[in-house]
This record gives C-alpha cells, sequence and structure tokens, in this order.
C-alpha cells in the first residue's frame, strides 16, 4: 500500500469513527462552524433548493437541467454520435493482440467504474454519518 491508499484509508476510518462523536456535541467544532457559515449560506441554499411559483420544480434541478442542455449543444451531441465508437472500444475493435497486458477493455472499464460507485458509497454514507450522525436507536 502506497502512502496516499494509507492516507486515503486512514481518513476514512477517521470521518467514520470520530466525525459522529463530534457533531452529536453541542458545543462541537461542526457546530461553531456551522453556525459561523449558516448566516452566509442559508439565504443561498433556501433560493436554489426553493420550487418555481406554483410547482414543486426546485430551481436546483432547472439549473442542471439548463447546463446538460447547454453542453450538449455546445459539443454537438457527443454522447449520442460517438456511442457506437464508445461500444466499440469496449468490445476491443481497437486493439492489437500483440500488445502486452492480460486485462480486456471491459474488465478495465469494469473495474474503474466498479471502484468509483464503491468508493462513492463509501465517502457518502461516511459524509452522512458525520454530517447527521447515526438513525435514531430502536429498541
Amino acid at each position: 500500500m502506497n502512502i496516499m491508499q494509507k492516507t486515503a484509508l486512514t481518513l476514512a476510518v477517521f470521518s467514520a469513527t470520530a466525525a459522529p462523536a463530534l457533531a452529536q456535541e453541542p458545543g462541537s467544532l461542526d457546530a461553531r462552524v456551522n453556525e459561523a457559515f449558516a448566516a452566509f449560506t442559508g439565504p443561498f441554499v433556501n433560493l436554489i433548493f426553493a420550487p418555481f411559483p406554483g410547482t414543486s420544480f426546485p430551481w436546483i434541478v432547472m439549473w442542471l437541467v439548463v447546463a446538460a442542455t447547454v453542453f450538449t449543444l455546445y459539443f454537438g451531441f457527443v454522447q449520442f454520435r460517438f456511442f457506437s465508437h464508445a461500444i466499440a472500444l469496449v468490445k476491443g475493435d481497437y486493439s492489437d493482440p500483440n500488445d502486452a497486458g492480460e486485462v480486456s477493455h471491459f474488465q478495465a472499464l469494469a473495474t474503474a467504474l466498479s471502484g468509483t460507485v464503491g468508493l462513492g458509497n463509501i465517502a457518502g454514507v461516511a459524509v452522512a454519518v458525520g454530517i447527521g450522525g447515526p438513525g435514531p436507536r430502536s429498541g
């Protein structure tokens, strides 16, 4: 394991164990930082998550749709134009069988995707527990 992996593992363990304890204390550092920034960020957060008048459609979703549309038009519908090329790459149509390596293009894609999704789930849970603490106890 290299130093970056050890550092990431240490930070993940610390955030999963220490953050819930800090978040539950009333005068903790988390509470003080939240209070300090709440005055500045509160109106902005309320604005972007507020719905359009007369609907339940929030502004933030509108901005995401606008950004997706702008980038789709700017790049000339690249996600549709090069879809067959992406499939050909994953199938290995452009591979030379004499090249070194034992991992196929599909195996590399599946490994990268599973690592990304798995890390996102782990980090997401750690952040959620760190921010909100554990859920209510039953029993």
